[in-house]
């Protein structure tokens, strides 16, 4: 059953100056307050007028004690960042959830939105299914599958209204140039040769703009409470052949297929089963990857 809370609600988007918090932040403004919690500020690409900006280390719990003064209706916790050997990444994902659970467990909270990732699945086979047991085996999907364990039995104690997504490859404009599509991009576009794996793996990519609607479709669903979704766009994609595709739009670049090895963690295939966005949510993607990579390509081409 639904309920409605959307009537401009307070909603603080942790993260609110990364990646998807930007466009999180960006469908919101209108419709919520919205406030962003972040460790710096946002830079000029990224900052929004109507947004309340807080800087804050969610690793440490007296810091929230003394940063957030207001009440929410909503918390999305998209912070911390993707590192797979650097053991900060614990305190940003674990610890950093942790406290953020604690801090907001008597605060009527409508829910609370834990951005998980494919990561915690491990190399279990794909399509994966949100009730596998993940085995995960970098630090990284270690520390955010601490994180949806401590908020299942968090929740169980306490009551605690929560929901996981977990996201697989989101790429789009103002992405990070160490993640693998700006990679090529601004490589190829300045013709270049780089080094690349031999291409073997498929993965899932999905636009960033339908990745913001997926957390937005959840504000407002009693449904999803205490349940774990998938988000993903459900097509494979080969990254050989998302390199290639790349190279041929921008008729540049020169990859050196096989130069980098294949990390020993890193699974051949790794994409979702979608079954509970389409149940629970109704949600879909709606940004094809030829026209998602063709706005990416543009945005770099302008920077």
């Amino acid at each position: 059953m639904k309920k409605n809370f959307l009537n401009k609600k307070k909603l603080l988007i942790v993260g609110g100056t990364g990646f998807i918090g930007y466009y999180l932040s960006k469908i919101c403004i209108n419709k919520f307050h919205v406030s962003s919690l972040s460790l710096s500020k946002p830079t000029k690409e990224k900052k929004l007028k109507k947004v309340k900006y807080i800087t804050c280390d969610i690793s440490k719990k007296n810091s929230l004690e003394k940063k957030i003064k207001d009440n929410f209706n909503i918390v999305v916790n998209l912070g911390g960042y993707i590192n797979h050997k650097d053991q900060s990444t614990i305190k940003a994902h674990y610890n950093g959830c942790k406290n953020l659970v604690n801090f907001f467990q008597n605060k009527k909270l409508k829910i609370f939105i834990q951005i998980g990732s494919s990561s915690e699945y491990g190399k279990k086979n794909s399509p994966h299914l949100e009730n596998l047991k993940g085995r995960p085996t970098t630090i990284y999907g270690k520390s955010k599958l601490n994180a949806s364990k401590y908020l299942f039995n968090f929740s169980k104690k306490k009551k605690f209204p929560f929901s996981i997504i977990r996201f697989y490859q989101i790429y789009g404009p103002k992405q990070n140039t160490d993640r693998i599509i700006p990679m090529v991009i601004n490589s190829s576009l300045k013709n270049q040769k780089f080094s690349c794996s031999s291409g073997l793996q498929n993965r899932d990519f999905l636009y960033v703009t339908d990745a913001a609607s997926s957390i937005f479709e959840c504000f407002n669903n009693t449904k999803i409470l205490g349940k774990i979704i998938n988000i993903g766009s459900g097509r494979q994609t080969n990254i050989k052949i998302l390199i290639n595709s790349i190279k041929n739009k921008i008729k540049k670049g020169k990859p050196l297929f096989g130069s980098i090895k294949l990390r020993a963690d890193e699974p051949i295939d790794s994409y979702p089963d979608l079954k509970n966005a389409k149940k629970y949510l109704k949600w879909k993607p709606r940004v094809k990857l030829a026209l998602g990579l063709s706005k990416t390509i543009e945005y770099f081409k302008k920077k």
